[in-house]
């Protein structure tokens, strides 16, 4: 099956070709590092010539919703139209557990986010929604959009994180399969405080900086609802819990290609 990754050379990006690849899929790496850009539509012909499938795991660098919502709605806009004319059958994407809450009450980011979503909802071509909870490669970032000075100010809210490669292997399985033409969720195995597991990810880092809970803190931007990151009942369970991640090596901070994840 010949599948085109767009965002194939991000954090989650990397892991699906190499899954995909592994698997015996014909694979095309597209992003803006392979000359390839979905905003502007450089390369994305030639990018999506005889795919069966396109998967978009692109993000922006932007957290304003204006500026988010302009790349969310070009990118996908231009993936819709150059994959219908290159025959796509399976249009895949990757968006966030709690995007429809998030958006309805918020706005930011996940507005934006919302956008993709509707555009890809309503464009009458075959697709998939992947939501997926907070990655585990995430957590330092979370860590830094809360700090202030040497504090990280973070809510309570309750979130359900997942290994990245268990986000990458949900997608790829989601991506040669039929399209189901709705969301479906994934999440990590376990259950925790946002406050509680940043800490521990920063005591793993040897970093010293103090977390505390904060009732005004926002995420990216956002206030929180305790429940808000957490899936839904019928989401699939990943089955690499935290402490499994770390003992194989759990890696910090890979390149992101963007920010919320």
């Amino acid at each position: 099956m010949r599948i085109s990754v767009i965002g194939g050379t991000g954090l989650i990006g990397t892991r699906l070709v190499a899954q995909l690849i592994a698997d015996g899929h014909d694979v095309v790496v597209a992003s803006r590092a392979t000359g390839v850009n979905s905003y502007t539509g450089e390369g994305l012909a030639e990018a999506l010539a005889g795919a069966q499938a396109l998967i978009d795991v692109s993000n922006s660098d932007y957290l304003d919703e204006a500026a988010a919502n302009e790349f969310f709605y070009g990118s996908t806009l231009n993936l819709l139209t150059y994959g219908a004319a290159a025959g796509v059958a399976h249009h895949v994407a990757l968006s966030v557990v709690g995007t429809d809450r998030l958006a309805r009450t918020e706005g930011g980011y996940f507005a934006a986010k919302a956008t993709q979503e509707r555009l890809i909802r309503q464009s009458g071509r075959p697709y998939s929604i992947v939501h997926a909870t907070q990655f585990f490669e995430f957590i330092a970032n979370i860590a830094d959009a809360g700090t202030d000075r040497n504090v990280v100010r973070l809510s309570r809210a309750l979130f359900q994180p997942m290994a990245a490669d268990d986000v990458a292997a949900a997608v790829a399985t989601v991506a040669v399969g039929k399209p189901v033409n709705r969301v479906v969720e994934f999440a990590g195995p376990e259950q925790f405080r946002l406050e509680e597991l940043v800490r521990r990810r920063l005591r793993d880092r040897n970093d010293l900086r103090e977390v505390r809970v904060d009732p005004l803190a926002r995420y990216f931007g956002t206030d929180l609802d305790e429940r808000e990151l957490l899936p839904g009942p019928d989401a699939t369970i990943a089955t690499t819990r935290y402490e499994e991640w770390i003992d194989a090596g759990g890696r910090p901070n890979v390149a992101l290609e963007g920010t919320p994840a």
